[in-house]
């Protein structure tokens, strides 16, 4: 599996073995209390493990750790799945990050990095995200992606206190790549 490396971030693939450091990145913030998406805790990370190990030894998800490469700590976690080669698309998401590590250069970086990855290694031709339609932080940040919202999904899951979740889709294609990396190299360049 391949590993991404930006300026300041490592997506490097996740193993077993990152149970603690995926729980001590969670802590901050207690994020496994987010509606809105499911995160690790002490009590869920060998599910969450067995979930995306389980994607990936299927082929239709690559699972990474988010590390900050100036000290190698894991901030976080994203994948690549509903991987469909065939049609040449696949989903960005299960994304998240430490608290201390939102709001600045981590997310738009690893977006960089994977959009990068999905567009001009795999070739595809779509690339989408859906988040819950409750939560407006993410969709902000999907849109100044440049990805174009395309509507609800009623009832996409269920959530783990039993929510039925409505979702929104969003999705980048092949031609809209390069203007949306420029957008996001400028974004990144504020960092420096």
């Amino acid at each position: 599996m391949t590993t991404l490396t930006g300026p300041r971030l490592r997506l490097r693939p996740l193993t077993a073995d990152d149970a603690p450091l995926l729980v001590a990145a969670a802590s901050d913030g207690e994020l496994w209390r987010s509606p809105f998406t499911v995160i690790p805790s002490a009590d869920t990370v060998a599910a969450y493990l067995d979930k995306a190990l389980g994607g990936l030894a299927q082929g239709h998800m690559l699972p990474f750790a988010i590390e900050a490469q100036a000290s190698g700590q894991v901030i976080g976690s994203t994948r690549f799945w509903k991987i469909d080669h065939a049609n040449r698309k696949l989903e960005i998401g299960g994304s998240w990050l430490g608290l201390q590590w939102q709001g600045g250069f981590a997310n738009p970086e690893a977006k960089w990095l994977m959009l990068s990855y999905a567009f001009d290694q795999l070739r595809c031709v779509r690339v989408q995200f859906t988040t819950d339609v409750l939560n407006e932080r993410s969709r902000a940040a999907i849109l100044k992606l440049g990805a174009v919202e395309e509507g609800i999904i009623r009832h996409e899951r269920i959530m783990p206190d039993g929510r039925l979740r409505d979702s929104l889709r969003f999705s980048m294609l092949d031609h809209e790549w390069p203007a949306a990396r420029d957008r996001l190299l400028t974004r990144l360049a504020h960092f420096d």
